[in-house]
């Protein structure tokens, strides 16, 4: 029988090994020297929670599914229905196959074909590279229409350092500014600086019990375009960066999970929720033009 991921890939190297999965090109497992870096899902299993997915050609939400590009309107299937959005755009559970193997990468692709409510097509690769440095994930779009495409990337790894709840764990989230939302859709309102919050974790602190469950941006960067975060548990210590092209990180405790609390989700997002129709770090994607963005995970030393 066929596993419910689909065919599944491996790499490794420098201590870590990776498994990609076939449905959603998600990144199903990651450990270094036996340590779990993500909490991911059993190969007898499909993703739930949106663990390890790729999404695109949004992440997050839309409110009512209905946005305008172009001067025309457009409306989406609605894959959030309790509450009336759509939901992490249209490949979580698209088959992607590898274009390119070794023992330390693989690259998987996708074609998304034009369809009611997005009708532009568009080829989508991912790179999942392992090396000393740890995992680097590269995304990458192809816009074949001929018009401009609405585009933005996400992807939804749920770290882990150790037994749950996070409540111990100690957060560095190099993000001056947090994104408000409406607690029954999960839409954005407004905004706020993190400084003198709950939510400033600019300087490490632990978690403690602050619920988590927004996009933050405004992010320190170093010298090399990199904004990181890191989490340091029982069983030692992860990060995760992403590159200039992600301005957003949406970050979720898993409260409404089961078992709650037990891991922590760090997006990286090129755009914000429901970014479609305020516009805020939408990309058009023109016509032939390709977009790559990068985003990576490693353990952290002792």
């Amino acid at each position: 029988m066929l596993k419910p991921s689909g065919e599944q890939f491996t790499i490794d190297g420098g201590g870590y090994s990776a498994v990609v999965t076939e449905s959603g090109g998600a990144l199903r497992l990651l450990s270094y020297e036996g340590r779990e870096l993500v909490a991911g899902f059993g190969d007898d299993e499909q993703s739930s929670g949106g663990k390890g997915q790729l999404l695109m050609p949004w992440p997050n939400r839309i409110r009512d599914g209905r946005y305008e590009f172009g001067g025309k309107s457009y409306q989406l299937g609605l894959t959030e229905v309790a509450r009336n959005n759509a939901s992490h755009g249209l490949v979580r559970w698209a088959q992607w196959l590898p274009i390119e193997e070794s023992k330390e990468s693989i690259t998987l692709a996708t074609r998304l074909m034009a369809q009611s409510g997005y009708p532009w097509t568009l080829d989508l690769e991912v790179t999942y590279a392992i090396g000393p440095d740890g995992l680097t994930v590269t995304q990458s779009a192809t816009n074949h229409a001929d018009s401009p495409a609405p585009f933005a990337a996400g992807a939804h790894p749920y770290l882990t350092v150790g037994a749950g709840p996070v409540d111990e764990w100690t957060l560095t989230l190099p993000a001056r500014t947090r994104l408000l939302a409406d607690p029954e859709r999960k839409l954005p309102t407004t905004s706020e600086p993190t400084a003198a919050t709950a939510h400033d974790f600019t300087t490490a602190r632990p978690i403690g019990d602050v619920v988590l469950d927004h996009a933050f941006t405004d992010l320190d960067r170093g010298e090399d375009g990199r904004a990181t975060v890191t989490l340091r548990g029982p069983d030692g210590g992860a990060s995760l960066w992403v590159d200039e092209h992600h301005p957003w990180l949406m970050v979720y405790s898993a409260d409404d999970r089961t078992p709650a609390r037990s891991s922590l989700a760090v997006e990286p997002m090129t755009a914000p929720p429901d970014a479609f129709n305020s516009g805020t770090d939408l990309i058009e994607l023109a016509p032939d033009e390709r977009l790559e963005v990068s985003w990576g995970i490693a353990a952290l030393p002792e």
